[in-house]
């Protein structure tokens, strides 16, 4: 039996790096993303190897994603999405979508956990 998740995209999210998507990417960008929910609705966290984090209930993940109408791979198209999995709620929240050069930090992944901290109260954990 899978769970399936309700999924919520953060207004931090929406007012940062999903805004410079869609005006980007325009229409391929509301593929993508409806993809993305898509994938989140059936996530299955047992066999996923993306996990970043966890406290109590919360798993934090870091996944790659491409543009519905580009070239790249996941891996290679440098975007990327960080989210959270509330086990007792069965909900996943969409916390940051972005492109490795948005960042602008030598250490990309020290970035974006100073930018989910600075933004969420709940993910202080975050090391």
């Amino acid at each position: 039996m899978s769970i399936r998740y309700i999924v919520k995209i953060e207004k931090f999210a929406e007012n940062h790096y999903i805004k410079k998507f869609s005006k980007k990417y325009k229409n391929y960008w509301e593929v993508t993303l409806k993809g993305l929910i898509l994938e989140l609705e059936r996530f299955n966290e047992l066999y996923d190897d993306n996990l970043i984090s966890s406290y109590n209930n919360i798993l934090i993940y870091k996944m790659y994603f491409r543009v519905a109408g580009t070239n790249f791979s996941r891996k290679s198209s440098g975007n990327r999405y960080i989210f959270s999995l509330d086990k007792n709620i069965n909900e996943i929240k969409i916390l940051l979508v972005y492109h490795k050069n948005d960042i602008g930090a030598k250490n990309e992944t020290v970035a974006w956990k100073k930018l989910i901290k600075n933004n969420y109260d709940t993910y202080n954990f975050l090391k």
